[in-house]
C-alpha cells in the first residue's frame, strides 16, 4: 500500500513541477513592481500555469505579397514563415522541475504514508518549491504566496488531526509556527540586512509543518535550514565566488531543512 501513496504522490508532484516554469517567471520581480504578464520578447502571457515558453505566433505586422523584403527580414533558413515569431524559451525548463516535483512529493510520500497529514505536507509542497525559485531568483518571497501557504498548512494539518490515524499534533503545530516566526522575526529585527521579512513569513507555515510531530522534529528541521545555508554561504566563499557579507537566497535552505525534518519525522512516526 506504500508504494501507491508514492507512485501518487510523484504523479502528483510530476505534474505541479511541470506546471511550475510560467508561474515562477511571473512572480519573478523586485518589491513594487507588477507581476510580469509578458515574455522578455513582448508576448503576452496566458494564464499562471504551464511551461515558461511562447508558441508561435504571427506578428502584427507582415510585409504584403509582392513587396520586397526588407534589410531586416528573415531570410532563407529563418526560423518560422514570414510574419511568424518562432517559438522560444523565457523561463526555467519543465523538465527538470518536474522531476525535482515528483522527488520532493515521492519523498513526503514515503515518510507519511496513508496517514491524513501526507495529504496536506505533498499537497503543499509544490507551492514550497514554487516559493524556492522565485527566492532564488529575485530574493524575495511575496506575501501573495507565503501568508495564503501558512493558512494553508495550519488548516489542512487541522483537518488532518480530526481523522483517525494522524500521527502529530495539530496544537503542536500551531505552536511551532508560532515559535519559528518568533525566531526568525527576532533575527530579522537584529539584522535587517541578513534576514528578509519574507524568510519571517515563510517561517509560519515551516514551523507549522515541523511542529506536526514535535519538538524534536521542530528542532532537527529549523537547525538544517540554517546548516545547508551555511554550508553554501561556505562553498561560495571558499570559491571565491562571494564575500562573507554578500548575501543569498535563504528561502531554498529553509525548505530544504523542514523537508528533512519532515522525512526524518514522517519516517520515525
Amino acid at each position: 500500500m506504500g508504494v501507491v501513496v508514492i507512485v501518487l504522490a510523484a504523479a502528483y508532484g510530476l505534474a505541479a513541477g511541470l506546471l511550475l516554469p510560467r508561474a515562477a517567471y511571473r512572480f519573478s520581480v523586485g518589491p513594487g513592481e507588477p507581476w510580469r504578464s509578458r515574455c522578455p520578447q513582448g508576448h503576452p502571457l496566458d494564464g499562471w500555469l504551464g511551461p515558461a515558453r511562447c508558441a508561435p505566433r504571427r506578428s502584427r505586422s507582415v510585409e504584403p505579397a509582392g513587396v520586397p523584403a526588407g534589410p531586416g527580414a528573415p531570410g532563407p533558413g529563418a526560423a518560422g514563415p514570414p510574419g511568424v515569431a518562432a517559438a522560444h524559451r523565457y523561463g526555467r525548463r519543465s523538465v527538470p522541475l518536474g522531476v525535482l516535483g515528483g522527488a520532493v512529493c515521492a519523498a513526503a510520500g514515503a515518510a507519511a504514508g496513508w496517514r491524513p497529514e501526507a495529504w496536506a505536507f505533498v499537497g503543499l509542497a509544490p507551492a514550497a518549491l514554487l516559493l524556492a525559485l522565485v527566492d532564488r531568483a529575485v530574493h524575495r518571497l511575496p506575501d501573495v504566496l507565503t501568508l495564503p501557504l501558512a493558512a494553508a498548512t495550519a488548516a489542512l494539518l487541522g483537518a488532518a488531526a480530526a481523522l483517525p490515524g494522524a500521527a502529530g499534533s495539530w496544537r503542536l503545530a500551531l505552536l511551532g509556527g508560532a515559535a519559528l516566526g518568533g525566531a526568525y522575526l527576532v533575527l530579522f529585527l537584529v539584522n535587517p540586512a541578513g534576514m528578509g521579512f519574507g524568510d519571517v513569513k515563510l517561517a509560519l507555515s515551516l514551523g507549522v509543518a515541523l511542529g506536526w510531530y514535535g519538538w524534536g522534529v521542530w528542532a532537527a528541521g529549523a537547525f538544517l535550514g540554517f546548516l545547508y545555508g551555511a554550508l553554501y554561504g561556505l562553498a561560495l566563499v571558499l570559491r571565491g565566488s562571494a564575500t562573507r557579507k554578500q548575501g543569498f537566497a535563504f528561502g531554498p535552505f529553509m525548505a530544504a531543512g523542514a523537508l528533512t525534518g519532515l522525512l526524518l519525522g514522517g519516517f520515525g512516526a
